[in-house]
Order: structure tokens, then sequence, then C-alpha cells
């Protein structure tokens, strides 16, 4: 049985768990391209926030791309899972490509998101951490790990589902987390969706464009 009907409405309802915060805390909303991006915009709506992307790769293993080795993310920060690489008797080189791979198309996602935009200037902010769902949180550690290297004040994960286990191993890596939904068992993301259609480059633009006619006059008022 479905727990949301997309994931504009997965975002709604996170939306509804948001702490208060400061009046003078500066929070931005960063949203994992491309599934998270939409579940992000619904949080900065809610929040009057500024929208940005935080890219994130994953390293799916050569002979079963859906399994995931590890992630990359934006500053070239990389996590990999050794013990399952060397279980299936992958070697260094074969890593090597991969990430090269993944960095390239990181690269590129970034330029097409953004145009000449800036990305947003995260030190000091207190950062929410989007995604549209975790299953083994790759994309996720990999995140966090690149994104502390941004010197944000405070870090908030905010997925609408996910496992226990790997909720449980999110937690250790930020101060706060907010999830809706920890189904076990999980089976995958799109099993709780009633419609999980892969989001478009052009949704993701879309989606930046529209964060701007709210969070504009909030970026206008930071020194």
């Amino acid at each position: 049985m479905s727990l949301f009907r997309d994931r504009s409405q997965a975002g709604e309802r996170l939306a509804a768990l948001l702490p208060t915060f400061p009046a003078e805390s500066r929070v931005v909303v960063l949203g994992l391209p491309r599934g998270g991006v939409p579940v992000a915009l619904e949080l900065a709506r809610a929040l009057s926030a500024p929208l940005d992307i935080f890219s994130v790769r994953k390293l799916g293993a050569p002979t079963q791309p859906e399994l995931a080795l590890g992630a990359i993310a934006t500053g070239g920060i990389y996590v990999v899972n050794q013990d399952l690489i060397e279980f299936m008797g992958i070697g260094p080189g074969v890593i090597d490509a991969l990430v090269a791979r993944e960095r390239a198309e990181l690269e590129r996602r970034e330029q097409e998101y953004r145009g000449d935009s800036q990305a947003i200037d995260l030190a000091g902010a207190t950062v929410l951490m989007v995604d549209d769902g975790l299953a083994t949180g790759a994309s996720m550690r990999a995140g966090l790990t690149a994104l502390r290297e941004a010197r944000p004040e405070r870090v908030i994960v905010a997925i609408p589902v996910a496992p226990p286990e790997t909720l449980a191993a999110i937690r250790r890596l930020t101060d706060q987390v907010l999830c809706i939904a920890t189904p076990d068992p999980f089976y995958s993301v799109g099993a709780w969706y009633a419609r999980f259609d892969q989001v478009s480059d052009d949704e993701v633009r879309r989606c930046l464009q529209e964060a701007r006619s709210w969070a504009a006059p909030q970026q206008a008022k930071s020194p």
C-alpha cells in the first residue's frame, strides 16, 4: 500500500514535521537531484527558504548497476562500501573508472541545473538535506560527508521513508533526522509511492526557478 501520492505530497507531509527555527537562523534547503528536489521544494516553500541542489551520484556495480558500491558528491568526496567491493572481487582500477565517470556526470548536471547561478553559501547556515527516500543510504552518506566541508552550523536530514537500519546509521552522521515512515520489510523507495516517475532535468530547473520567487528577498537580506 502506498504511503504517498507523489513526491510533492511527501514533501508537504514532511513540512508538517519541521521544527521552529530561531528568527536569526539562516535556513537553506538542499535537494539531492533528481528525486529529492520536488520533495525539497515543498519544505523550502513552507519555510520561505532558498532551495539549491547538492549533487550525489551512486557508484553502481559494473554487472549490477542498481547495486550501490558507494557514492560521490559535490566537491569530489566519495564513500565506498569496501566490504562489498572486496566480496565482489572488484579491483581499484574499476572503482577509479566509476568515480571518474560519475564525477563527469555530476559536474554536467550541476551546470545543467544552475546555469550561471552560483551555489548558495552554506557556511553558518542551518541546512536541510532532502531526498525522496533512502534505501542503502550511500548517496546521503556521501552528501553529508561533503556537506560538512561547507561548514554549516547545523544539518538536518529530511526524508519521507527509509528502512529502520539505514535511518539509524544516518542519525549518527547528522544533527537531526525528520522521517515519516520506516516500514519493515522495506522493499524499495518507489514501493511507497503511487506515482514514482523519473524526475527530469527540466523539473529540477523548474523547482529551482520557482523557489527563487520567495527566496530572493531573504537572500537579499543576507550579509
